[in-house]
């Protein structure tokens, strides 16, 4: 017995597993789905490629004052930081006071985030800097990133 769908010579059974007609979209319809994928995408490769760079504390500005000169004399540094602060695991937790070759000579630590007070202003006292020194490098350090962002170098301002 032959079924209506069936070509002289074909068996039900090809006919049942015969490749079924070729769904066609509307051209609009395509359109749509390719636009709406490259954007989703696009947004992607955005959400992937900022998250390094903008969690980074940045030395936004900072202020050197002579306490006591000498031969190592003693200063007071106020120094301003902007950072996303985003609770206790990531916030911007200290920043170091470097001589121009990379010696470390004073570090503020900050001991809980500023989520809601950003920039913000924090002073350092009493460091000993030798009166050689005329110049000084700011940087932060936060958390999850570690050291990077913007870095600040300011003259030691002579009294």
């Amino acid at each position: 017995m032959l079924s209506e769908n069936l070509v002289p010579g074909q068996s039900e059974c090809k006919a049942k597993h015969a490749p079924k007609p070729e769904i066609r979209m509307e051209p609009i319809m395509f359109a749509r789905r390719i636009f709406l994928s490259v954007t989703l995408l696009g947004l992607f490769g955005l959400f992937l490629a900022f998250p390094s760079r903008a969690g980074e504390v940045e030395v936004v500005a900072a202020k050197a004052r002579l306490v006591q000169s000498g031969a190592a004399s003693v200063w007071r540094f106020e120094v301003t930081l902007r950072h996303a602060d985003a609770g206790w695991n990531h916030y911007a937790d200290s920043w170091e006071i470097l001589a121009p070759d990379g010696k470390l000579l004073g570090r503020r630590v900050l001991l809980h985030p500023h989520v809601g007070e950003q920039p913000f202003t924090r002073s350092l006292v009493g460091v000993q800097i030798p009166a050689a020194i005329t110049k000084v490098r700011l940087r932060g350090h936060d958390k999850r990133h570690g050291y990077g962002g913007k870095e600040l170098v300011i003259e030691l301002p002579i009294d």
